[in-house]
């Protein structure tokens, strides 16, 4: 953490400036004095309380929600002001006062519970009151940790559910009433507090726990450190760096933004400073932290998400994430190599380098938890017992070597920011209830889906197209989650009417909500890259869109072939299908990046991307077309090759 501070105050980058400049969950107080000391308090007992309900049981569905809810609003208006021009470092009387009246409307579903179960939704003007307020805050809080997009959304919905006598076609329905549109949304387990809500309030909260608390340990630096000693001599040495240890920050952190800053404040200075151009060194930071909410075991909080929805056990979600996720980042890796032969870039002098048996025989013993958590998940055990064993086992870790120790300090200090780093997540779930809410209200999922599917025609393509323009616009001003979430809602049980298994479905929406964040125009991983490169926002999207080709690619392979996520497959199947897809990811890198063996012209990048598609395709007569296609392209780069050669 030191190391990457100084790195960042080397290059005139103040890290807290940062961070809330392209990272709105980011952009929070830092209270002093009294107020911190209560906010801290309060976040504290926030965890303490997730970890005493896991430990010795969740209380009922609403109950453990309501408390949820409650904290995560005290501490969202409390650390993010109602405007940005406010003190980031007092408290305003009046966010306080919204502090404590927000906590209000949860806890009167505490206070009142065996009253309002008895009156089995029958709700009083008390209790409507109530729950308006509830969902006002709750949409208020989303406008300042999450972003005015998902509000947007929320309103359009909640808009939606009162105009229907007034919409045309198969959009009409009978339309609801105040009263019954705020009972479903807010007492009730398919709105504010449904399915998103209950997975934040009970293994969500843990899983970004632990991270809080494998940041303490150093293990990011050990990441680093560890792909420099295995990669950095390499041809673009610095960048392959940049796509290892990003991959490897994945299995820990969920957040784009969060992983340029951790891995980009060292890569990029490091690619700078061996020539390559800044929009290109952000470029590869962005596509590569991006791809880390993809890799197991710790993806992001939409994973945990897609195992509710889905109904499977989590361990199935990273099994099957596993293969397409190595497809990425072996695709960036094929992108990063092909640019740096293509513009000579070398790699860091050995001798420049750490050693691996070094680095391992110091710090190696960091990883014990993330070798523990996938023990516990593959032998059985639940999210939540596998996330409160690990978050012991980081602990008990750190304490193995006096170098890696963490104080009793930094144990409280774990608490705290783990409590302060779930608010997006709390918020964003709450608010993509009130969508999921108005769908199941008003029936509008099946009107959505009838009209996309008449707007493709009724073929899969097609559908597969309208559902990834849609998530990605969708991604670039919401959340993974609540993109996850309401994609989720819509599409994905689209794609499964018209044949693709469910975990493909939910897989493939999923993938396009977290590219987003590499897509321009709004691409924040590639901004934040961009910001740390000093280079241009727009041209680092595009180039970064180019190395994550592999992302735009890999879901129409398991969708096409489900056998990628393992599902209903065999050895030699899954191998085939990996080499064929490699084949053609390498081709369409080439065809993107404009060198393969040499550098192409336009006749070698046609045959490149068309015979790469073609390899991508699990067909047989697809991929013998591919094969020929690349056996000319190829064919032609060697000649090309052999006579530059010669002249040279």
């Amino acid at each position: 953490m030191t190391d990457r501070n100084n790195q960042m105050q080397e290059n005139n980058i103040n890290m807290d400036e940062f961070l809330a400049k392209y990272d709105r969950e980011s952009d929070y107080r830092r209270l002093r004095g009294t107020s911190g000391i209560a906010v801290a308090v309060l976040a504290t007992a926030f965890s303490l309380f997730q970890l005493y309900t896991a430990l010795f049981g969740v209380l009922d569905a609403q109950l453990q929600r309501a408390v949820h809810l409650s904290f995560g609003l005290a501490l969202v208006y409390l650390l993010y002001p109602t405007r940005k021009s406010w003190s980031r470092s007092r408290l305003h009387w009046f966010d306080l006062l919204l502090a404590v009246l927000a906590v209000i409307a949860p806890l009167y579903i505490v206070i009142n519970y065996k009253e309002l179960v008895l009156r089995a939704g029958m709700n009083n003007s008390t209790d409507i009151v109530v729950g308006a307020l509830g969902i006002i805050f709750v949409i208020e809080a989303a406008r300042r940790v999450v972003g005015w997009p998902i509000i947007t959304v929320a309103m359009l919905f909640i808009t939606y559910a009162f105009a229907g006598p007034y919409l045309p076609g198969a959009f009409a329905h009978q339309g609801v009433s105040v009263e019954s549109l705020v009972g479903h949304l807010f007492y009730t387990t398919e709105g504010i507090f449904g399915i998103p809500l209950g997975v934040s309030s009970t293994f969500i909260f843990l899983f970004i726990l632990f991270g809080a608390y494998l940041e303490k340990t150093g293990l990011g630096k050990f990441f680093i450190d560890l792909a420099n000693s295995i990669a950095g001599w390499a041809s673009g040495g610095p960048a392959k760096v940049a796509v290892l240890s990003s991959g490897l920050m994945g299995t820990v952190s969920g957040s784009s933004v969060g992983n340029v800053a951790g891995t980009g404040s060292l890569t990029i200075p490091m690619m700078k400073k061996l020539g390559y151009r800044p929009e290109f060194a952000g470029a590869v930071e962005a596509a590569a932290s991006t791809g880390g909410q993809l890799m197991p075991p710790i993806m992001g909080a939409a994973a945990f998400l897609m195992a509710e929805f889905v109904g499977t056990p989590y361990i199935n979600i990273v099994k099957a994430a596993a293969v397409p996720a190595l497809l990425y980042f072996t695709g960036i890796w094929i992108g990063v190599h092909l640019e740096a032969k293509r513009t000579g870039l070398k790699g860091i002098p050995r001798e420049e380098l750490p050693r691996v048996k070094t680095i391992l025989a110091e710090r190696g013993h960091l990883a014990l938890p993330l070798i523990g958590i996938i023990y516990l998940l593959v032998s059985g055990r639940s999210p939540m017992q596998a996330a409160l064993w690990a978050i012991a086992l980081a602990i008990l870790a750190s304490i193995l070597r006096k170098s890696t120790r963490i104080s009793f300090a930094d144990i409280l200090k774990g608490l705290e920011e783990g409590a302060r780093s779930a608010l997006g997540v709390i918020i964003a779930c709450a608010t993509a209830g009130i969508i999921i809410g108005v769908v199941t209200k008003t029936g509008l999922g099946l009107s959505l889906g009838s009209t996309l599917i008449d707007l493709a025609g009724g073929l899969l393509l097609p559908t597969l197209f309208f559902t990834m323009i849609t998530s990605i616009i969708l991604g670039m001003g919401v959340p993974t989650t609540a993109n996850y979430v309401i994609t989720s809602t819509i599409a994905a049980p689209i794609l499964v009417k018209m044949g693709v298994p469910v975990l493909a479905a939910h897989m493939f929406v999923f993938y396009f909500g977290i590219i987003a964040d590499v897509t321009p125009p709004v691409a924040l991983a590639a901004f934040a890259g961009a910001g740390i490169a000093g280079a241009d926002p727009m041209r680092t999207g595009i180039q970064a869109s180019k190395l994550a080709i592999a992302a735009f690619l890999i879901p129409y392979i398991f969708i096409l072939s489900p056998s990628l996520l393992l599902i209903d497959t065999t050895l030699p199947k899954v191998l085939l299908m990996m080499t064929t897809s490699l084949i053609g990811m390498t081709a369409v890198a080439g065809a993107v990046s404009g060198y393969l063996m040499t550098n192409t012209k336009w006749v070698d990048r046609i045959l490149l991307f068309v015979g790469g598609l073609m390899m991508i395709d699990p067909n047989l007569i697809t991929d013998l077309v591919g094969v020929s296609l690349l056996a000319v392209a190829v064919t032609i780069q060697w000649l090309r090759a052999r006579k530059l050669a010669v002249q040279a």
